[in-house]
């Protein structure tokens, strides 16, 4: 599938062109208003003129074949169009068309008929019900709706599952003076899908960040692998995935499964991906824009400069929301800023430099360049924006700003400029920037804190980058696994692979439960086992702390007249002291495969709701992450007194149990420790569920 040549084209044919079409007055005017040079033909099966030129009948009555068929016609016709087009060896295509998979089941019938016709003869096809894309790299704009000037070019390509949003991210990046490479309305994807455009976007030259709007991930194996291939090029995707309600319980006899929703997978797919996730259009395109201005950041020490006071309270607050640290400045900086700040400022980070920007129009500057030289910050946000109105003599304005500009550039770290409010770019103040080379301005304090923070993130993804190692190979699934197991065949599985499991004895009578007692020691604990079970204690078949023989024997009794158990037994262990209870559970999830789902555990696990989840495979660096984001993180290092967790050794249990069960084949539905007990460095799973597909 020729993607770049779709992309590219020499010329193009308007297929359906009428002068009662806006789609189709709107696709010539912005061919011919942005730059197009190759030739582009209309056809209208009428002839005559259109659009005030000449228009064939066909596409055969063309004095040449194109490179690009732009389609409009209706969409019992489009197949028509397809089958023409390809005996001319007319390769490309872009169907404006609706009325296909979404409008019900004929026209799902017709697209899938235009869909095998394109595979079949190797034909590229955006669309049907897309508003084709704008190459505004190479001045190539075949795209159903007006395109307002200027259209600003720049390195931000963007990919969207939606056609009524594009026209507005467009008017809103040219609003901030954001440049795009490519914009795409991806439409019903019936041969290009989103995954193929970003497999472009990742090798286009022209592209430095990559902005999606996701409705759905069709194929979450495909994107994980073009993410990956972007990750490693430096180019970063920042993504507005919408859908975000927990819908998936991916098996019921696992805690897990009540805690792993569709929208928990793909932010912990998305964060080992190093894909940044934003929560508006406005964060996409800002962020998006950021990334294209300022590519990586080297870390999360932010130095500040504003001339509000406001401004950095403001940022002092969100900073924190945001993983970045506002760290106090070096002593040689302080000296050096007592020197500039005047009087009744105070010197600190945040650095308001006051009002008196007014009175000295370099003292902005200045403490600009004595902000930058701090040796503990490893970028400075500046507060400033172009100016919004010409004043009667705009070279004062420009001297100043171009001073700026050559200190920003001269700066030995990263400068990120910010307004005070999200407004738009005015026209004369593109002029001052283009003609200064002051850069890029990001809109607003809310959406630019909230973009470092993620350019902060993703550069340390990128710093981190590592081909994930493919899970070993299915080699220890125990025949004819099925169904839930019962806690002790999973306890012996578990222990057979050398994980750290707490002793167990399966017994079929209360005699045997009491000689295990006594040989384990007391007090111990008594659990019904029968296969099918999975949550026992709510069945009331667990007896805790039972310090005699007696208390063994009634507890036995009780549990299995209490839980009515097929085949009954119950297991025997011995009772271990206090500690943290964790949860660690791995569930398959339908799209991206084995998720692993940690945090606390015990018989509140649903309760708290307080997991951090990992796409499989993990390594012990990757769960030791994932344990510092759970709200009850205080816990693992010790509150108020009590004995702080080993959290290497938990990371280097849970990443094993995460790797063990990546060994267990498709066939493994869930595996869960649940409480995996931590006491200091001693790690012990207590009880264990597994799942198994029917």
């Amino acid at each position: 599938m020729a993607v770049e040549a779709l992309f590219t084209p020499r010329s193009i044919a308007l297929v359906g062109a009428t002068d009662k079409s806006g789609w189709s007055i709107s696709t010539l005017a912005n061919l011919r208003n942005h730059g197009f040079p190759g030739p582009v033909h209309l056809v209208n099966p009428r002839g005559g003129t259109v659009h005030g030129e000449r228009a064939y009948r066909s596409l055969t009555e063309m004095p040449s074949p194109v490179d690009l068929a732009y389609v409009m016609v209706p969409s019992t016709a489009v197949l028509g169009v397809l089958r023409e087009g390809a005996e001319l060896g007319i390769r490309c295509y872009v169907i404006l068309t609706a009325g296909f998979g979404e409008a019900g089941p004929e026209g799902a019938r017709l697209e899938s008929e235009i869909t095998a016709f394109a595979r079949g003869h190797d034909l590229t096809v955006l669309g049907p019900n897309g508003n084709g894309y704008i190459n505004a790299a190479a001045g190539i704009t075949p795209y159903g709706l007006p395109i307002a000037q200027p259209l600003p070019h720049g390195s931000v390509g963007v990919v969207l599952q939606s056609g009524a949003l594009a026209s507005s991210v467009l008017a809103f990046a040219q609003a901030r003076n954001i440049g795009i490479s490519l914009l795409t309305s991806m439409g019903n994807e019936s041969v290009v899908t989103v995954t193929d455009v970003l497999g472009y976007l990742v090798g286009d030259p022209a592209t430095k960040v990559i902005a999606l709007f996701l409705e759905a991930i069709r194929d979450p194996a495909e994107f994980s692998r073009v993410a990956r291939l972007a990750l490693g090029a430096g180019k970063p995707i920042v993504a507005l995935k919408i859908g975000r309600s927990r819908l998936a319980s991916h098996t019921a006899q696992a805690h897990t499964g009540a805690l792993v929703g569709d929208d928990d997978v793909i932010d912990a797919a998305f964060r080992q991906l190093g894909v940044i996730r934003v929560r508006s259009v406005e964060d996409l395109i800002i962020t998006s824009g950021l990334l294209a201005a300022v590519g990586p950041l080297p870390g999360r020490r932010i130095g500040v400069v504003t001339p509000s006071g406001g401004a950095a309270e403001i940022i002092a607050d969100r900073a924190e929301d945001e993983g970045l640290e506002l760290p106090p400045f070096a002593p040689s900086t302080v000296a050096r800023l007592a020197e500039i700040v005047p009087s009744f400022g105070t010197v600190q980070n945040p650095l308001d430099v006051t009002g008196y920007v007014l009175i000295d129009r370099t003292l902005l500057g200045r403490a600009l360049e004595a902000v930058t030289a701090d040796p503990g910050i490893d970028l400075v946000m500046l507060l400033s924006e172009p100016p919004r109105s010409a004043p009667p003599d705009p070279s004062p304005t420009f001297a100043l700003y171009s001073a700026s500009a050559s200190r920003i550039a001269a700066s030995p770290v990263p400068v990120v400029v910010v307004s005070n409010v999200l407004t738009d770019v005015t026209e004369f103040g593109r002029t001052v920037q283009r003609e200064t080379g002051y850069p890029h301005v990001v809109g607003g304090i809310e959406h630019g804190i909230q973009a470092i923070g993620a350019a902060v993130r993703w550069s340390r993804a990128r710093a981190r980058a590592r081909a994930l190692a493919p899970a070993p190979p299915a080699e220890r699934r125990p025949p004819g696994a099925s169904g839930v197991w019962a806690e002790h065949r999973a306890s012996a599985l578990l222990s057979a692979a050398g994980l750290p499991v707490v002793p167990s004895q399966l017994v079929r009578d209360a005699e045997a439960a009491v000689a295990a007692a006594d040989r384990f020691g007391y007090p111990v604990v008594l659990k019904v086992s029968a296969e099918g079970l999975a949550h026992k204690s709510d069945a009331g078949g667990v007896r805790l702390g039972l310090t005699t023989p007696d208390e063994v024997r009634r507890a036995y009794h009780d549990v299995i007249a209490t839980t009515r158990a097929h085949l009954p037994g119950a297991l025997v262990q011995p009772q271990r002291g206090a500690g943290i209870e964790l949860l660690v559970g791995v569930v398959r999830d339908p799209g991206w495969g084995l998720t692993l789902a940690v945090g606390l555990g015990g018989v509140w696990v649903e309760a708290l709701r307080d997991t951090a989840l990992r796409i499989l495979p993990v390594d012990a660096a990757d769960v030791r992450d994932a344990l510092t984001e759970l709200r009850g993180a205080a816990l693992l290092r010790g509150a108020r007194g009590t004995e702080p967790a080993d959290l290497d050794a938990v990371a280097d249990v849970v990443a094993r149990v995460a790797g063990f069960a990546g060994t267990l084949g498709d066939d493994l539905e869930s595996l869960e420790i649940n409480p995996l007990l931590v006491t200091g460095s001693r790690v012990e799973a207590l009880d264990a569920l597994i799942t198994w597909r029917s």
